[in-house]
């Protein structure tokens, strides 16, 4: 992830007094976002508890623009970046219903059954499907066809979504 004077405007999205909303600049997935701190800090405990509590709202509301405006059935938030000089970020990763075919109809990701001893709590589990997105919409060259708005249109669409909610 770039800092965030780094992002290329046509990927942002909004911004409150703490944080900055952008579309994931290297991803093909419409509506896969990136929240990420104004303060360059990389641990929590070192934000204000405004920007802290504002963190909550702000995952809310991009949730819900994220299932009410591009129909995800499911938004996963979490943390993942280790890499120095970064800004502490979250990622915010829809999912739809054409992106869990597309993942079922994968022969390869089939793989990923053989690592547990039993069958999971669900047919897959977020970390499967984070690393199905990552792989094919985020380091493919030729990532699979989209199904509905593209990441341009997405992203007009929860600008509008997000700034008046």
């Amino acid at each position: 992830m770039a800092e965030n004077r780094d992002i290329p405007q046509q990927f942002h999205i909004g911004e409150t007094p703490g944080w900055s909303v952008n579309h994931r600049i290297h991803s093909s997935l419409p509506g896969y976002l990136m929240i990420s701190s104004k303060t360059f800090t990389n641990d929590l405990s070192d934000l204000s508890s405004e920007t802290l509590c504002s963190l909550g709202q702000l995952f809310a509301k991009v949730q819900d623009a994220l299932k009410r405006v591009l129909n995800a059935e499911r938004v996963y938030i979490g943390r993942y970046g280790h890499t120095p000089g970064y800004p502490i970020h979250f990622h915010i990763i829809p999912i739809y219903a054409w992106v869990e075919e597309l993942f079922w109809s994968d022969d390869r990701y089939r793989l990923l059954e053989t690592f547990a001893d039993g069958p999971g709590e669900t047919p897959t589990d977020g970390a499967e499907m984070t690393l199905f997105v990552w792989r094919e919409f985020c380091e493919r060259r030729e990532p699979p066809p989209i199904k509905g708005p593209s990441v341009d249109e997405a992203i007009n669409l929860l600008r509008r979504a997000i700034q008046r909610s």
